[in-house]
């Protein structure tokens, strides 16, 4: 079983980009790779309490639904802490299945291994 990375810095300003992503992600899973997912910038956004909510790009599953699928078939949903901060996100508002992460994390993830991929 291969790890692989997908990281994305968007939010709802590219949610076409948040999408490919995620299609990646869910891709990764359902070939039986360990997948998970970087949320980075304007991307933590998408992990928090509504915060995916009427986000759908044209030819796209909605975002909420894509990464709730993700979450519920094991996949990691990473949410980078560092960028909360700026944003003034607590992890209290985060969904179900988020986990903060530092930067440590992801590179001992990457040295590991972790095949990674940017959005």
């Amino acid at each position: 079983m291969s790890k692989i990375l997908v990281h994305t810095t968007h939010g709802k300003e590219d949610i076409e980009r948040v999408s490919l992503a995620f299609v990646v992600a869910n891709s990764a899973l359902s070939s039986g790779q360990d997948s998970t997912m970087l949320l980075t910038i304007d991307g933590v956004w998408l992990a928090t309490k509504g915060g995916a909510d009427g986000l759908q790009a044209d030819g796209f599953a909605p975002i909420a639904e894509t990464m709730g699928n993700f979450i519920k078939n094991g996949g990691h949903l990473w949410i980078c802490g560092a960028c909360m901060k700026p944003r003034n996100i607590t992890a209290e508002q985060l969904i179900e299945g988020a986990q903060v992460v530092g930067a440590a994390t992801v590179v001992e993830a990457m040295v590991n291994g972790a095949n990674t991929l940017s959005f």
